[in-house]
């Protein structure tokens, strides 16, 4: 099976000019997210922080971004827009051709776009996601603003058309599932990629999204039946 999502790629970007502020920012939140991926949000202190984005101003966090809690907030957004301008970049262009025409399809999509090739954000962001998700998940959904998931609701859409059948609560707990499924593939794929004590040959083959895409929709698509009370 080939899918068409596999070949789609980032649109190149130029790169803006950034400011010593901004650079400075963006050194907190490339820290932050590695640490928060590492020890959750409540394991890392404000001194961590600007340790380890390699600034001796112990009060950087203050004047950038107001709080942790603000900090924390950026970081989801940062990661959040990232995967989302992917994921809609893919979705135009498997749209233009047409597609996407499988659950197959859509859910690579999700996968996929969920890897974009800025480090630190490719290597612990997933991991960071769950467990926020895990740990207030309020929090992140208010960060969220509704608006940098625009690209998962197309996916989940696609979805729904290509399965017309399934009842819609039956559907949507599947939806549920998947959604949980795949944070938690993402995350235990970064983890082992951030383990550089040894090779990792599944976890770095390309195949292996492919093959993951593949089993999730197989649950997806799984025959609705009923269960006695």
């Amino acid at each position: 099976m080939t899918l068409s999502c596999q070949r789609l790629k980032p649109s190149p970007m130029a790169k803006p000019h950034r400011s010593p502020a901004s650079d400075g920012m963006e050194q907190l939140k490339s820290a932050a997210v590695r640490l928060f991926a590492e020890r959750g949000i409540d394991g890392v202190t404000v001194r961590d922080i600007t340790l380890a984005a390699g600034q001796r101003n112990h009060a950087s966090i203050g004047y950038h971004f107001g709080s942790k809690d603000e900090l924390v907030r950026a970081v989801i957004v940062h990661g959040a827009r990232l995967i989302d301008e992917l994921r809609n970049d893919m979705l135009d262009r498997l749209e233009a051709g047409g597609g996407p025409s499988s659950a197959e399809e859509v859910i690579e999509c999700l996968l996929r776009s969920s890897l974009p090739a800025v480090s630190p954000w490719d290597e612990c962001y997933n991991r960071f996601v769950v467990l926020i998700q895990l740990s207030n998940r309020s929090l992140f959904m208010e960060a969220l603003e509704d608006r940098w998931n625009s690209g998962y609701l197309r996916c989940l859409d696609h979805i729904r058309r290509l399965m017309p059948g399934d009842p819609p609560d039956a559907l949507n707990q599947k939806l549920l599932f998947l959604g949980a499924s795949l944070g938690g593939i993402l995350a235990a794929r970064e983890s082992a990629i951030a383990d550089h004590s040894r090779a990792h040959p599944m976890w770095t083959d390309d195949r292996i999204i492919r093959r993951a895409a593949i089993a999730l929709a197989a649950m997806v698509r799984s025959p609705v039946a009923e269960i006695a009370s």
